[in-house]
């Protein structure tokens, strides 16, 4: 570790500690050349991969693109922040799971499409709209189909009407 002051690569660790929070080490070191002290922390660097998009250019991953796909299809529906937030969450863990240096923009958006199934089917079929590019209504009409489908597998049935009492 390079001192701060006076360039000198000879710096000693004084002293070793985790940080408050608990995700650092945090070092006090000592330069022997000019004596001074400074404070260094070490943290875990978590690397995402390059996302390969349809093109076949190579972008860095970026979250707040992922934010803003959910935002667009959840615009005027109520869905708590804090669901959007844990949806995120887990697309950047799955993304990490993978291990991959590079992933494909159709992964990612994958992801995004199976998190937004489980939110909000309107926002789902908003944001299938634009990642599949529909064409027509047809396109529109068998997505939607997709989505009522796993309710008509499972035997689901509407409800019969009850009658009024009288009180």
């Amino acid at each position: 570790m390079k001192c701060p002051f006076c360039g000198s690569a000879e710096t000693q660790v004084i002293d070793s500690r985790v940080s408050e929070s608990g995700d650092a080490i945090r070092r006090r070191r000592k330069c022997a050349e000019c004596d001074k002290r400074f404070t260094t922390f070490e943290t875990v660097e978590m690397r995402m991969p390059q996302v390969i998009k349809s093109n076949g250019t190579r972008i860095d991953f970026n979250v707040e693109k992922i934010r803003t796909g959910f935002n667009r299809a959840l615009h005027k529906r109520f869905v708590p922040t804090e669901y959007v937030d844990q949806a995120i969450a887990r697309i950047v863990a799955n993304v990490h799971g993978l291990g991959e240096r590079e992933i494909t923009s159709r992964t990612i958006g994958e992801m995004v499409m199976a998190e937004l199934y489980k939110l909000d089917k309107v926002a789902y079929i908003r944001f299938a709209s634009v990642y599949k590019a529909f064409q027509d209504v047809e396109d529109f009409r068998s997505a939607l189909h997709e989505v009522e489908r796993p309710a008509a597998s499972r035997g689901a049935r509407k409800a019969p009407a009850r009658k009024a009492r009288d009180v």
